[in-house]
């Protein structure tokens, strides 16, 4: 009787473990490795990538979304490209993309916003984001991008509903939305939801919350980048495509903000809701046989 159940506990045992390594991937010990920057083989040998011309397409949706709403590119951006490339393709790129991007208006915002807000957000999201990065580096490709979906699915559908955090900000609930966008921050390039969700409840005004968003994501955004330098994530290949990607993604945003400037701020939400979800939705690894 006891063998039998010893056998039965080993097989759990075996099981478990099974489940386990199918999710995670063994990692090597790795030193950090410094930077290459692409030449121009790699750029050229990236840009006759079959797939490239749909990640452009990709970048340029994301932008003009940006630009019209405000937000949702990270949520159109990142499922989509993990499905066309991989998780960490999105991340990198999007990363590079969105730094650049933001760093002018982050810098003149400076002045403007609360350090008794930001900074402790700041670093809770610091201590998360290796945390979020070594997911993005041990858990299976397939089971990532499955997490994606369902993770931009989710926050759609709280976004949509209009809810907000309407509580008393306090140091412990500002470190714990910062520590939960560091995470989201460090594994796919998804922080934005919750400190949107928390900071639009304050009763802080406008230039102030747009000041607090935009620093916080610079801040968010080098950290991120140092821990990605850190682990090795800034392949010439990521670079590569960061780069053919940043112009019409920036060029995209331009045109999406002055074309859609002083419309329906409520319809074109509405259309933006619309395109992260179906883009979600797309980026699913059952539809792998149409963007592959």
């Amino acid at each position: 009787m006891a063998g039998t159940r010893g056998i039965s506990l080993r097989r759990r045992s075996g099981l478990g473990y099974a489940i386990i390594r199918s999710v995670i991937r063994p990692q090597k010990a790795r030193k950090p490795s410094p930077v290459t920057i692409p030449d121009s083989a790699q750029l050229t040998a990236a840009m006759h990538n079959p797939r490239f011309f749909v990640a452009l397409g990709i970048a340029i949706l994301a932008g003009v979304v940006r630009g019209f709403s405000g937000f949702g590119s990270a949520q159109i951006y990142i499922p989509l490209i993990a499905a066309v490339y991989s998780p960490r393709a999105a991340a990198v790129s999007l990363l590079i993309i969105d730094t650049l991007g933001a760093a002018p208006y982050a810098v003149r915002a400076l002045p403007q916003c609360t350090w008794a807000e930001v900074l402790p957000m700041s670093i809770a999201a610091a201590i998360a984001v290796p945390v979020g990065t070594w997911a993005l580096l041990v858990i299976d490709p397939v089971i990532l991008r499955w997490f994606i979906a369902v993770l931009v699915l989710s926050l759609v559908i709280v976004l949509a509903s209009g809810w907000r955090y309407h509580g008393r900000p306090s140091l412990l609930v500002t470190a714990a939305v910062g520590l939960f966008s560091g995470f989201g921050s460090g594994a796919v390039q998804i922080a934005g939801p919750p400190v949107l969700l928390y900071w639009l409840g304050t009763k802080n005004d406008v230039i102030t919350v747009r000041a607090n968003f935009l620093v916080y994501f610079l801040l968010l955004g080098l950290t991120s980048c140092a821990v990605y330098i850190w682990r090795g994530l800034f392949t010439p290949e990521f670079l590569a495509l960061a780069i053919l990607l940043a112009g019409p993604f920036f060029v995209a945003t331009a045109i999406g903000a002055r074309y859609f400037h002083g419309s329906s701020d409520t319809l074109y939400r509405r259309i933006a809701y619309a395109i992260i979800a179906a883009a979600a939705l797309v980026s699913m690894p059952i539809f792998d046989r149409v963007l592959r």
